[in-house]
């Protein structure tokens, strides 16, 4: 509540002792506020005088240079103020301190700057970063200006803003994990486009989106513990990720100068070429396996092992790689409950007559179909009921030498690129992407790429505050922190003045400046 008329009295009470108290005054006289305190002693009444001040000061902020009786006055001042001295401080409050505090400001360029702090308060497209800086920033840039810029960040040469982005946030990710990037996870996501149209980047291809229509492009991310980055690269929509791997960490490696990390993948990864690639090239590996794919002896071996909820158990295959194997009753659970609905789903297609002898592959649930003759299509309900004995299983290729539990625990690490992919497509809006010139799809995904850093960060100092908020909530709270700008009617000074906030909207400002 806002007391506009308060003031300091002292008070004798009947004991003689002297009350030091805030009251305000109305109509029917005076209402006591706080009271600080009674002593007999004039060095402890002033000393609550003090605090009495000092109390009556926060709730009105600095005292202006005139009596708070004068209501004309203070209605004058008020009455020059314009909506073009008020914008909205909360995003460069919040987020434009991470950037400056992560190194990004090194960036000498203030468009970049804009456009990473919009994506994380207000994620759009470019006209509307264009609309967001003018309507709450008060500054007019032109869409060629922001176009022309974004040209710019693309790589070049080995050089150029997306290189400097990505060695800013590698130290950021050094800093946070105290310089430990023993162990790596990556992995690959499509971006698709709101466009028909295909080019040499822009390839129709197979989706993990289910968009096979859409031009797409692959996004791979390199990450460390936690989710903290480390590069990315983007490839054509039609490449397999299998050829992706190798390329990328090593060009990490050379620019970074890290040694030899685990390497964690899923089972996209998964291919002879590759696995001997990367011992070749000295590295240790996890990656997801396909057991139901494997050789009959491999597949023998795995279901003899009759693991029960929670066992792990390894075993070498011919080619002396080892399989790691583990047994989940929560994920047999699943298991049979999707390998039912897949069921459900054929069996309605079959009775619908949708399906045709083009259905008949090993893509999904399609594998349970069987074709009679030239004409008949069926379910194989045998096969069907045979995979059962694989609900709950979970098998990893791997030339590690580490436990076979810690084996199962590092590749469960994997969620953390699950969980930065979620947060870029989600939080971030990534896609889809309206741009088509080559150099501006990877402007998009770079700005995309900080601000993920950034908002990781604010995450990060969010849980070691132990705050009640999320990363959602923090982000509407800048929405409502507002400064003015006005100017002192005698030095005809310009100053600009954060308007006092809400009690968890200075426990974000503390959190993150701390």
């Amino acid at each position: 509540m806002l007391y506009l008329h308060m003031f300091l009295r002292r008070k004798k009470n009947k004991s003689g002792s002297i009350s030091i108290q805030v009251v305000e005054s109305n109509r029917s006289g005076y209402k006591l506020i706080k009271s600080f305190g009674a002593s007999h002693d004039e060095l402890e009444l002033r000393s609550f005088e003090r605090k009495a001040q000092q109390w009556i000061d926060d709730q009105h902020g600095p005292k202006l240079p005139f009596s708070w009786e004068k209501d004309d006055i203070i209605s004058d001042f008020m009455s020059t103020l314009a909506n073009s001295q008020v914008k909205v401080y909360g995003p460069e409050l919040i987020y434009g301190s991470l950037y400056d505090q992560i190194g990004y400001n090194s960036i000498e360029d203030e468009i970049f700057r804009h456009l990473v702090v919009c994506r994380l308060f207000n994620p759009g497209s470019k006209l509307k970063t264009i609309d967001y800086l003018w309507r709450y920033l008060h500054v007019g840039v032109s869409k060629h200006k922001i176009y022309s810029f974004i040209d710019r960040l693309s790589p070049v040469e080995g050089c150029g803003i997306k290189h400097q982005v990505e060695q800013i946030s590698y130290a950021q990710t050094l800093k946070v994990l105290k310089g430990n990037v023993g162990v790596v996870f990556y992995d690959m996501t499509t971006l698709y486009f709101e466009a028909s149209d295909e080019d040499d980047l822009r390839i129709c291809g197979f989706s993990k989106e289910g968009k096979h229509r859409n031009p797409q492009i692959f996004l791979g991310l390199l990450v460390a513990m936690g989710g903290n980055p480390i590069g990315y690269e983007i490839f054509e929509g039609n490449i397999h990720e299998s050829k992706t791997l190798i390329p990328m960490v090593e060009s990490l490696a050379n620019r970074f100068g890290f040694d030899h990390p685990v390497i964690i993948a899923d089972a996209g990864l998964l291919s002879k070429k590759n696995i001997d690639a990367l011992d070749e090239a000295g590295y240790q590996y996890v990656l997801g396996a396909r057991p139901k794919n494997d050789s009959a002896e491999v597949k023998k071996k795995i279901l003899s092992l009759r693991l029960k909820d929670g066992q792990v158990r390894s075993f070498l295959r011919k080619d002396n790689r080892r399989v790691v194997v583990s047994m989940s009753d929560a994920r047999a659970k699943n298991d049979e409950r999707n390998r039912n609905d897949g069921l459900r789903r054929l069996e309605k297609r079959l009775g619908a007559g949708r399906l045709t002898k083009s259905n008949i592959n090993n893509r999904g649930y399609n594998k349970y179909l069987h074709m009679d003759g030239e004409v008949k299509i069926s379910i194989d309900y045998d096969k069907f009921n045979a995979d059962a004995a694989w609900d709950g299983i979970k098998a990893y290729i791997t030339n590690s030498k580490l436990p076979p539990k810690k084996i199962v625990d590092n590749y469960h690490n994997l969620w953390f690129i699950e969980r930065a992919f979620r947060m870029n497509k989600t939080d971030l809006r990534i896609r889809p992407i309206y741009h088509r010139l080559r150099n501006r799809i990877e402007g998009h995904i770079c700005i995309c790429f900080t601000a993920y850093t950034i908002m990781l960060e604010l995450e990060r100092r969010l849980k070691k505050a132990n705050a009640t908020f999320s990363l959602n909530k923090a982000r509407e709270l800048t929405k409502n922190i507002y400064s003015i700008t006005y100017t002192l009617p005698e030095t005809k000074e310009e100053r600009t003045t954060v308007l006092r906030m809400s009690t968890v909207q200075q426990h974000l400002v503390d959190i993150v400046q701390k």
